[in-house]
């Protein structure tokens, strides 16, 4: 288990530094603004936030290589989503696309979905796309773009990060109350995406 921590945390350093490498003529206070500007995105939106504790408990529960694959596929598809977001590119659906991840994940983790891996990375793939744009569009414009994703990768990190603790956690204790708990937060989740998708909140 701690093997595949490390895995994930390698993986977040992996590709915050190839967001720096992107533009690395940026100076140093428009890097460490766009930083605190990208860090801060994920945290601002309850859909971003659910969707990425959801894919950390997702990849609990199928345990073994999805532990550090399922992290990681979000992170360097929503690198990528958010790298064409920043260039003006219209994409069709996003705020849909966004919702319908909170519905699935939440979905999935409230029926503790042991889908194939390949099947999770897809999935996880696929709404990284969403995520991701929706996260490049929204730059600020002094924003430097390396600072920018970097700061939204690492939080991303720390999100999938506290979904796996809450996973392990009702692991590790066994109790069929805590894995109730569990299947009713998901289910909250996929609640709160129909909202968001309805245009409640």
């Amino acid at each position: 288990m701690e093997q595949h921590m490390k895995k994930l945390v390698a993986s977040i350093l992996a590709l915050a530094a190839m967001a720096t490498a992107a533009e690395a003529h940026v100076g140093p206070a428009g890097h460490v603004h766009g930083f605190m500007d990208g860090f801060l995105h994920p945290f601002t939106g309850l859909d971003h936030m659910l969707a990425m504790v959801a894919v950390g408990a997702f990849a609990v529960i199928l345990g073994g290589r999805a532990l550090w694959a399922l992290p990681a596929t979000f992170m360097t598809v929503m690198l990528a989503g958010g790298l064409v977001g920043m260039t003006g590119f219209a994409l069709p659906a996003v705020e849909t696309g966004i919702a319908a991840s909170v519905i699935v994940l939440g979905t999935v983790v409230a029926l503790q979905w042991k889908a194939p891996l390949r099947v999770a990375t897809a999935l996880v793939g696929l709404f990284g796309i969403f995520h991701g744009f929706a996260h490049g569009a929204e730059m600020p414009a002094e924003a430097a773009a390396a600072g920018f994703a970097s700061g939204f990768l690492i939080a991303t990190g720390i999100l999938h990060a506290i979904g796996m603790s809450l996973g392990l956690a009702v692991a590790k204790l066994s109790h069929p109350l805590m894995v109730r708990v569990m299947k009713i937060g998901g289910t909250i989740c996929a609640a709160t995406g129909i909202g968001l998708l309805a245009g409640w909140f």
